[in-house]
């Protein structure tokens, strides 16, 4: 079973905060959005391997450590999941992205793949899928799905807000995939909602209905 893991710093916590407020405007939740993925990205990044390098510091040779293996590319569900790139990408800037268009049907929930542009070597990338909530996991599911059909096989999911029906779902259907949130609410509503939630993810970036 792939690692799941609660991101829950106080900064963290207290930037979740600030967006979940019905009140907060179009540009403050986008502000804090890429400000949490920021963070966020810093835990994820944690396990990337390093190797050995020599330099010329000013004072001596020296042998230093550097990132190695694996590079990464950024992989948002369109639309919402675009508010997490620039985030991540402040601090591993040279990742690649990659999209997948997805939308849920409102009457039966159930999601439909829409648009797939992905880098050539997504195989061989260490791949972090994004997108702000993990609601019923339908979404997430079909774009793993996607990735590995077309040849992905190291990935990590990473969210802003799970329901415990979505990330149970996504671990039932890929249990190899490394799960990040920020918080585990407490529930999925009637509606398919998170609950308590921050609404509607997209509508809010974007200032749509």
């Amino acid at each position: 079973m792939g690692k799941f893991q609660v991101i829950d710093h106080p900064l963290i916590q207290h930037k979740l905060t600030i967006i979940r407020d019905k009140d907060c405007g179009t540009k403050v939740f986008r502000e804090v959005v890429d400000e949490i993925a920021m963070l966020m990205a810093y835990e994820i990044s944690r396990d990337m391997p390093v190797e050995d390098i020599e330099i010329d510091t000013p004072i001596v040779r020296s042998t230093q450590k550097t990132l190695s293996g694996k590079k990464v590319a950024i992989i948002p569900i369109l639309r919402a999941g675009i508010g997490m790139v620039d985030g991540i990408l402040q601090l591993i800037p040279a990742a690649k992205v990659g999209h997948i268009g997805m939308y849920r049907d409102e009457e039966t929930l159930i999601p439909h793949e829409y648009f797939v542009k992905l880098p050539d070597d997504i195989d061989s990338r260490q791949l972090l899928v994004v997108d702000p909530m993990l609601a019923t996991g339908g979404s997430a599911i079909m774009a793993i799905d996607s990735l590995k059909k077309r040849g992905a096989s190291n990935i990590k999911f990473v969210c802003l807000v799970a329901a415990p029906e979505g990330v149970k779902a996504l671990q039932d259907a890929h249990p190899d995939v490394d799960i990040y949130v920020a918080a585990l609410d407490e529930k999925l509503n009637e509606d398919g909602y998170i609950v308590p939630g921050l609404g509607d993810a997209g509508d809010r970036l974007f200032g749509t209905k």
